[in-house]
């Protein structure tokens, strides 16, 4: 419409812009005036300007049946207020039948049944939310993908959010693996995030054949009231393709609005699914008119649980089963079918709570201009290449989100009180005895930043052998490695744990290069876990720390991206763990290191090939012409003519590639960014009494590239290369402190190098 009709508060002097015939929210007194309001962009394109005298009237119409409901409303407000207790009126189950049919849906008289809900209320008592009320949001989440899903749904709401949250998982344990170090590593102000066991559920449920491809978990909102605390009252559930576009206080505030018995807040379903005639013989579930759609419900928990909700839903289930058979659209079904029966116990919500964007739905009707957006549902299978008119806008906006800085929405809610994070207070701790007049204060904070981390970016599956000698290569690599990935999955077959460092933009970029690998998608074995970027070095040596800590192999391989193992490596290595007696020996067993400085390279097949392109010169030993001392006690003359195994003396600056026991001692944190951060690690390994055993027969080659950033910070800075000594120092004495007279070998070794 061309004209819209707006309310001037004269208490408090605030306009309410009304679409429709008007939704009054009275205070004291109330003047009309009539002015023009702006069409929105999705009005314009099919809108027309008023113009004709039939258009006048129905204005004129408008405007006069406005006055007589503000004369209503005067007479209201003239009776003696209600009482304040009244929030949640009990009322018969007839009246709230027929009130729920008068609630604000999808519907061409949307606007008159806004009128009916918005004229029940007055301004003393319209009820809000606390600032620092605790906001509570359950969400089931099983499983690699929907875990990497739910983040972005989390990033709505924090963004917009500026209440303390509460979210409720209800999770496989891969899930929650992946989520309980994803929030711990968060470390968001005012957000409690707990866990409930879906395993634990799954017998209350797996009775029900279901169709759709949730599976098992699709069911599981069904036994919330269960699940949950006892003393949890109510509760926002989600599903995980859900995008917040506003606060998700004003759908907490919605509570407030139920009346009656209604215990469960939904809105409608914008397709035409339960109404039967999408094609021939489709038989859905039974449903009141359209149905409803269960991916963002409010349920009132304590009440569910005095109306005995799980009976109620499972008599109706098994019910509808015997002619049924099974469910097509997981619980939704079977909520549909408890309101079915009980119309009293729904609270419909407008439906721009709940925008669906699924395949010829009527979602358009929701909304007229970009501030009408609420929650968007991406409840397709085909989520982003759904068909919607504006599906261009919706794609943008969960973009936005998919790879917005996480860092960023680590704000603090002012003037709330918030639970006491021992873990955040130890750090504000360390970080503030920090010297930041230090000139290597930025590095000496690096060893202490919590880095975000997500395990687990892809589905990973991986059978352990039965003679537990598998071996795990651990690397990590920022984005300008990623071209390494497909190569190294095609010389080493045996389990991978690599820790990208990444930003969320660079994730989702590598998440797009990955799925379209056919090479990568082949391989499930293979664990990417991001550790999103923060600050300004190359955290290195955490990233080692991350991919090795989710090794699940009994032994793994410390490798570097930039290394091509040889082919069969894998199997080499899982042989000489039983020759060597690595599970009962603390063995470092070292892989002789090569480089090639062509970017094409005819990898060698055999030691024989190898040895024999060393001396043509298309290979070198690893390092030879700038740091020698890195690998010279590896002792490649002697390895040329080996045959078995031979014992090397730990030296100066060794910084050899080596399997060893999952077990061993993590990398040395103060080092970032280029320079000691194997060396610190080797010599670790040798006050810790490893044993380097170099292996005769295995070897992997350096393939070449441009310098990292780090190493040219190192060369050019020469700040870089004091902090790098102090850090070394101060490293040494450490080793001192711990390992006592054994670890002066360290201190005269540096001074003699």
């Amino acid at each position: 419409m061309a004209d819209g009709i707006i309310l001037q508060n004269h208490v408090f002097h605030k306009p309410i812009n009304i679409r429709g015939i008007i939704q009054l929210v009275p205070c004291r007194t109330v003047i009309i005036s009539v002015k023009p309001v702006p069409l929105s962009p999705l009005e314009a394109q099919s809108s027309a300007s008023i113009g004709g005298t039939g258009e006048r009237q129905a204005l004129e119409l408008r405007v006069r049946a406005v006055e007589e409901e503000n004369r209503a409303l005067r007479r209201e407000l003239s009776r003696p207020p209600k009482s304040p207790s009244a929030h949640f009126p009990i009322s018969s189950h007839r009246g709230n039948q027929s009130r729920t049919h008068s609630e604000e849906g999808t519907g061409d008289n949307e606007g008159q049944k806004a009128a009916a809900v918005g004229n029940s209320s007055d301004c003393v008592q319209q009820p809000v939310v606390d600032k620092c009320e605790t906001i509570h949001v359950a969400i089931v989440c099983a499983g690699y993908n929907a875990s990497r899903d739910v983040v972005t749904l989390v990033k709505s709401v924090l963004f917009h959010r500026r209440n303390p949250l509460h979210f409720h998982f209800i999770t496989d344990s891969i899930a929650q693996q992946i989520l309980s170090s994803l929030f711990y590593t968060w470390m968001v102000p005012a957000v409690r995030v707990d866990f409930y066991d879906a395993d634990e559920l799954k017998s209350e449920v797996s009775w029900i054949p279901n169709k759709h491809y949730s599976g098992i978990y699709g069911l599981m909102k069904l036994v919330l009231t269960k699940t949950l605390p006892s003393n949890l009252q109510r509760v926002i559930v989600l599903d995980t393709d859900i995008t917040f576009a506003t606060d998700i206080a004003e759908l907490w505030a919605v509570f407030h609005k139920f009346k009656g018995q209604q215990v469960l807040g939904l809105v409608e379903n914008q397709s035409d699914w339960y109404l039967g005639n999408l094609w021939k013989n489709h038989r859905p579930w039974p449903a009141l008119g359209r149905g409803f759609n269960t991916g963002v419900i409010l349920l009132l928990l304590d009440r569910l649980r005095k109306l005995r909700w799980e009976q109620m839903w499972r008599l109706t289930a098994e019910r509808e089963l015997m002619s049924m058979l099974s469910t097509s659209l997981a619980d939704q079904d079977i909520f549909n079918a408890v309101i079915k029966q009980n119309p009293f116990l729904v609270h419909q919500l407008p439906c721009f709570w709940n925008v669906q964007l699924s395949d010829h739905t009527r979602s358009e009707k929701c909304y007229k201009d970009v501030s009408d957006l609420k929650v968007i549902h991406w409840n397709s299978p085909k989520k982003l290449r759904v068909k919607n008119k504006h599906v261009e806008f919706f794609r943008n906006l969960y973009l936005t989100f998919l790879e917005y800085d996480g860092n960023l929405l680590r704000r603090e809610l002012f003037g709330c009180p918030s639970e006491v994070d021992h873990n955040s207070e130890n750090l504000q701790k360390t970080l503030s005895e920090l010297d930041e007049d230090d000139p290597c204060y930025e590095f000496r904070r690096e060893r202490f930043t919590v880095h975000r981390t997500h395990l687990y970016f892809l589905h990973y599956e991986y059978e352990p052998s039965s003679d537990n000698t598998d071996v795990t290569l651990v690397a990590q690599l920022s984005m300008d490695r990623l071209q390494m990935l497909e190569a190294i999955c095609k010389h080493w077959e045996g389990p991978i744990s690599l820790a990208l460092y990444l930003s969320d933009a660079e994730a989702q970029q590598f998440l797009r290069y990955a799925q379209g690998s056919e090479v990568l998608m082949s391989r499930g074995n293979v664990g990417y876990h991001i550790v999103y970027k923060e600050g300004q070095f190359y955290p290195v040596n955490l990233l080692r720390n991350v991919a090795m800590q989710q090794v699940n192999t009994p032994y793994m391989f410390l490798s570097d991206i930039d290394f091509l193992p040889m082919y069969g490596l894998f199997e080499y290595l899982r042989k000489s763990v039983v020759q060597l007696d690595m599970a009962n020996t603390k063995k470092a067993l070292v892989v002789p290191a090569f480089e090639t400085l062509r970017y094409r390279l005819s990898y060698p097949k055999s030691k024989a090939e190898l040895l024999s392109q060393l001396d043509m010169g298309t290979l070198f030993t690893f390092r030879y012409h700038v740091w020698t001392k890195g690998h010279a006690p590896t002792n490649f003359a002697k390895w040329r003519t080996a045959t078995t195994p031979y014992r090397v003396q730990w030296e100066a600056d060794f910084e050899p590639y080596v399997m060893v026991r999952r077990d061993c001692p993590e990398y040395d944190r103060r080092f970032v960014g280029f320079g000691w951060n194997k060396v610190a690690h080797i010599m670790e390994l040798d006050a810790q009494e490893y044993e380097f055993v170099v292996l005769p027969n295995a070897y992997m080659i350096h393939m070449p590239h441009a310098p990292s950033f780090d190493i040219t910070k190192f060369r050019s800075n020469k700040q870089y290369r004091v902090c790098l000594k102090t850090l070394k120092e101060e490293f040494q004495q450490n080793m001192s402190r711990r390992f006592g007279f054994a670890a002066l070998k360290y201190m005269t070794a540096e001074n003699n190098s």
